[in-house]
């Protein structure tokens, strides 16, 4: 009985030892065994032998060569031999890079996929298939690579943020460039580039980019951070602020001109004209041949109804600009102003002179094709307030012999212009 059970239990052992070893896998046999150390044998001899041409031929920028022997190389399954000796990296890398130089992006794109695929968390490889895209025209595939980059490798590369934030811009996805940058100038505060893409987009998106340009001058305040921090207050009605801001820059920078020009733009909307007239003729100091400063500084004096001075940078302006059309205008603009604010209600003889003044300088500016003076010298025309024929008969002998009429009223002092007889009077 005894040795029964025994034999029962051997029996036991033995099916359990015929099971197990019907579910341990095969090894490799040694046909296969054989033929590995071959190929292991010649990869041991031909892989740094074809690297080194690779190294070679690439280093040369023998393109062609290059392609051929890194063809080689991964049909041989070198990126596959040793890590150390044939980097997968970097065979990807510059076989990818021999076929751009060739101007062949498909072929290159085809090689980084297959790298890609073999190393999926290089970076570089990634990169570089971004751009074979972009050489390709295949803009979503590139913006794709490039988001896989920062979502799966490395979320605060700096570089990729910044070409996908330039991707998104021309692809018009104002949000997702917003979010991007936002992002980056997170990482990196100081970077003036992205600060003003993130402005342009915040603009084209509807958004305030005060906060921003605050931040932005806070962080560096140059003149140039200044007039973007000062513009974005003067949007928002914060005009004082402005000023502020402005006359903080203009003592850093005393020879920045559009400072000034900044500084007398918040003046005006202030209607604080004599402080404007000031920083505008600090900015003709910096730059005399600015006759567009120049006629600024008219303008201004005349909403102050200091003509005199008005006048002066008239010229000033039309002097500096070799009689441009816009300083013509600027200077009727005087006339047609004092005309309006010294005029009689019966319209005097010498409101009647600077009115034809002012015509005069609205015809010269239209013959040199600024309109902008139409409607005001149509309107002198059309009411009837021109110095006439019947007018100059008028005058009394003296002054018809000189040729000219000239003002006498007080509130006209400053106007030293004579208004010549009309050759058909």
């Amino acid at each position: 009985m005894i040795k029964k059970g025994l034999s029962f239990k051997l029996f036991l052992v033995a099916l359990s030892a015929f099971i197990v070893s019907m579910c341990v896998p095969p090894g490799p046999s040694a046909a296969d065994l054989a033929d590995k150390a071959r190929i292991d044998s010649v990869k041991n001899v031909r892989c740094p032998r074809l690297m080194s041409s690779a190294a070679e031929y690439y280093n040369a920028r023998d393109w062609e060569a290059t392609v051929r022997i890194y063809r080689k190389v991964v049909d041989l399954g070198c990126d596959d031999w040793d890590t150390t000796y044939a980097p997968p990296e970097e065979i990807y890398q510059y076989y990818g890079i021999a076929y751009e130089q060739m101007g062949k992006f498909d072929s290159s794109e085809y090689v980084l996929l297959k790298g890609v695929q073999k190393i999926p968390n290089n970076i570089d490889l990634r990169e570089r298939l971004a751009y074979a895209y972009k050489r390709q025209g295949k803009t979503n595939k590139e913006i794709v690579e490039y988001e896989r980059i920062l979502d799966e490798l490395d979320p605060n590369n700096v570089r990729v943020m910044t070409e996908l934030a330039s991707l998104y811009r021309k692809e018009g996805r104002s949000e997702q460039q917003i979010r991007v940058l936002q992002k980056l100038i997170n990482i990196d505060p100081t970077n003036e580039a992205a600060m003003a893409d993130l402005a342009a987009a915040f603009e084209k998106t509807g958004k305030d980019p005060l906060e921003l340009y605050l931040s932005k001058y806070t962080n560096n305040p140059t003149g140039t951070n200044g007039i973007q921090l000062a513009d974005a207050l003067m949007r928002n009605k914060r005009i004082s602020e402005a000023i502020d801001i402005l006359k903080t820059v203009s003592r850093n920078e005393p020879g920045n001109k559009m400072i000034f020009i900044k500084l007398g733009d918040a003046y005006t909307l202030n209607e604080d004209y004599s402080n404007a007239s000031s920083a505008l003729e600090q900015a003709y100091k910096i730059d005399s041949r600015d006759h567009q400063t120049a006629i600024r500084i008219c303008e201004v004096n005349s909403e102050l109804d200091n003509f005199s001075k008005a006048i002066y940078w008239a010229d000033v302006a039309i002097n500096g600009s070799k009689s441009s059309g816009e300083a013509f205008g600027a200077k009727g603009n005087v006339y047609y102003k004092a005309f309006h604010t010294y005029r009689t209600p019966e319209v005097s003889r010498d409101d009647r002179i600077v009115a034809s003044l002012a015509y005069k300088y609205y015809v010269q500016a239209e013959s040199k094709g600024y309109r902008n003076v139409s409607g005001s010298k149509n309107w002198l025309r059309d009411n009837e307030v021109l110095f006439t024929k019947s007018d100059w008969f008028m005058l009394d002998a003296s002054q018809k012999a000189a040729g000219y009429a000239t003002v006498k009223t007080p509130s006209y002092s400053w106007v030293t212009e004579r208004l010549y007889k009309d050759s058909s009077w």
